[in-house]
């Protein structure tokens, strides 16, 4: 990009991460083959499963919310990465929307983080 002196103009982007949760939702039955796609525990019982989506800034705050995931119910840790933020966990539809509400919950109350609805399909 040049300005009318024949001159580069450089433009620097910076992000700036804000203490929230973007996104958490329940997909409850979802079809087998998402499982297979994303890697995540084949053994399960399909018809009461469920995957549970959420994602954070800043991204480590994903480490803290799967502590949180396991320790409130009988879940399975799909993926967890602290260099997105992205969390995904499994199990009954119940024990997946539980976790997801003690993350939400937690994250809001104690941490201060702004939050968002948890939605469910």
């Amino acid at each position: 990009m040049a300005n009318d002196h024949g001159e580069q103009i450089r433009i620097v982007q910076e992000t700036v991460a804000g203490k929230e949760i973007t996104f958490a939702h329940v997909m409850g039955g979802p079809a087998p083959i998402i499982y297979q796609k994303l890697g995540l525990n084949p053994q399960l019982d399909y018809g009461s499963s469920a995957i549970g989506i959420m994602n954070m800034t800043p991204p480590e705050s994903a480490v803290i919310a799967s502590d949180i995931a396991v320790k409130s119910g009988n879940v399975y840790l799909g993926f967890a990465d602290r260099f997105t933020g992205t969390l995904i966990i499994t199990g009954e539809i119940s024990d997946v929307t539980s976790a997801l509400t003690e993350i939400v919950d937690y994250f809001r109350d104690t941490l201060g983080y702004v939050v968002c609805k948890i939605t469910k399909r």
